[in-house]
């Protein structure tokens, strides 16, 4: 008998213990016990890269050591923090930021950018201050529309998933500075416990799209 429960007391204490936390690891949740449906949202702002500016919104990390007539070699890498505006002109009323960065991912020389970016969307205003959108996606500059993923988000924008088409208003390729407006459309699960329910003054850039929403 000793030597029974010297040879399988361990054996089914660990097979216990191994049941216990297998038990407890996970949970399955019913998305009913969400308290609110999903929404489709669109959100139109601008985003604009400050090269020339006393404070550049960018930087690049350790350039690479190459020959190349590109403003952005291949291999680049640019941390940002880029102002968000509710207009095209910077001046206008800043709503949030993008912070992130961008790889230089082709090795054409000259004008013809590739670039893949990683960005939060952070909002300081409206129905959606303090929450923010997750991007990440292959972004050809040089296209008129460009086309990005959104892959998740906070707040306002839980199991958020979308897209992004992103147009250029305004770009300098010599200096570096650009305006590019961004029109957002997202799915998403609004959080219950969200402090602000208002909307902006100038209109309906943050309220939910209402053709979209009969799609």
């Amino acid at each position: 008998m000793a030597n029974f429960k010297a040879f399988f007391g361990p054996l089914i204490l660990s097979f216990l213990f191994t049941s216990l936390v297998s038990a407890t690891f996970y949970q399955n949740i019913s998305p009913d016990q969400l308290r609110s449906r999903e929404k489709l949202t669109h959100i139109r702002f601008y985003f604009h890269e400050l090269i020339t500016n006393e404070k550049p919104s960018l930087i690049i990390i350790d350039p690479p050591k190459i020959m190349s007539n590109s403003p952005l070699p291949f291999g680049s890498m640019v941390v940002i923090e880029d102002p968000l505006t509710i207009g095209p002109d910077v001046e206008s009323r800043q709503i949030g930021k993008a912070q992130g960065f961008y790889l230089s991912a082709t090795q054409r020389a000259g004008l013809d950018l590739e670039i893949v970016m990683g960005m939060t969307l952070t909002f300081f205003e409206g129905e959606f201050n303090g929450s923010t959108l997750s991007l990440l996606g292959r972004n050809e500059i040089i296209n008129p529309v460009r086309e990005m993923p959104i892959i998740g988000g906070t707040g306002a924008f839980r199991f958020a998933r979308g897209f992004v088409l992103a147009r250029s208003v305004k770009v300098d390729y010599n200096k570096g500075d650009a305006t590019v407006e961004y029109n957002v459309y997202v799915y998403h699960y609004p959080s219950t416990t969200s402090s602000s329910h208002h909307h902006f003054n100038e209109g309906l850039h943050f309220m939910t799209d209402p053709i979209l929403n009969k799609i």
